[in-house]
């Protein structure tokens, strides 16, 4: 599995955006009215009481923008890891491409077509018998590995709205205070949320086989988990930048499993926002320089 290991924390690093932006639309609750209030000559209104209204309203600027840049830092599997790119949010035709450091060197992802491709360190792409420089994952993959990366990428990525952390918080949360504050010169609206993991079991466990999201309903029910995480929305109801601290989830994974990586892995994630609305173009690499990676998995015996 050692050969396996960057690709899995790589892969990883990508599917954490669907932990800042992973849930379904809320189909219960009370929408409480917006303030109207303008903060002079900003036109942030002031901000909403009401998860339910927050989330409608920041659908709504995301649907019209449609894409955005990202930055990342997180700690993940007991490492620091920096990430950056640009996403497309647009159901089955979503795309996305990211470079991330690791202290094993530095992986581009790219995700088109229902397809993931990611570019691994030298070193790594020798250790997987190939000498080109991309691996492929195919959503027909037939090896297990290909398989459960390919499923989680797809719902990830179609996913991976920052708005939908707000759909989450109406439907297993709450939001604890809003003002505004300023951001990188900007006013904007600030709100602090939290997640209840007790409530939203699936969520977490999504996307993952079958006998992972068993695994993960037996190790976080009946426990009282908390994730804290707070939001910046500008006047145009997009989010400029999301913060989400698993580190209490990940502990009580580690103490569940007796893995003390796990209990020490971190889970702290920032990601932010820029140039809503640019166009977003991600195109394959040349076929000439991918390997398939389900490929690579039959010649190791996975």
């Amino acid at each position: 599995m050692r050969k396996t290991t960057t690709f899995a924390v790589a892969a990883g690093a990508a599917l954490a955006l669907v932990l800042t932006g992973c849930g379904s639309s809320a189909e219960n609750g009370t929408a409480a009215p917006a303030g109207q209030a303008k903060d002079g000559g900003s036109g942030l209104a002031s901000p909403f009481s009401d998860a339910l209204k927050l989330a409608d309203a920041a659908k709504q600027g995301t649907e019209k923008a449609k894409s955005a840049k990202m930055s990342m830092d997180m700690s993940m599997g007991g490492q620091s890891m920096k990430a950056e790119g640009s996403m497309r949010f647009d159901g089955e035709n979503s795309a996305m491409t990211m470079t991330m450091n690791t202290p094993q060197g530095a992986t581009e992802m790219r995700y088109v077509d229902k397809t993931l491709y990611m570019k691994v360190p030298a070193e790594q792409a020798k250790q997987f018998g190939s000498d080109k420089p991309w691996l492929k994952i195919s959503p027909d993959a037939k090896d297990p590995m290909s398989q459960s990366f390919s499923k989680a990428m797809s719902q990830s990525t179609q996913q991976s709205d920052p708005t939908q952390i707000l759909d989450q918080v109406s439907k297993a949360g709450q939001i604890i205070s809003a003002d505004q504050v300023e951001l990188n010169g900007e006013k904007v609206n600030h709100y602090k949320v939290e997640l209840d993991v007790s409530k939203s079991i699936e969520t977490y466990s999504k996307g993952q086989p079958a006998e992972v999201q068993e695994q993960m309903k037996k190790m976080l029910a009946g426990k009282n988990i908390k994730i804290p995480a707070e939001i910046w929305i500008d006047k145009d109801q997009l989010p400029l930048q999301v913060t989400m601290d698993q580190s209490e989830m990940m502990k009580s994974i580690g103490s569940s499993t007796g893995s003390s990586a796990a209990a020490a892995a971190g889970g702290k994630i920032t990601v932010k926002y820029t140039d809503w609305g640019k166009p977003v173009d991600v195109a394959a690499p040349a076929a000439d320089q991918v390997t398939d990676f389900g490929e690579v998995m039959k010649k190791m015996g996975r």
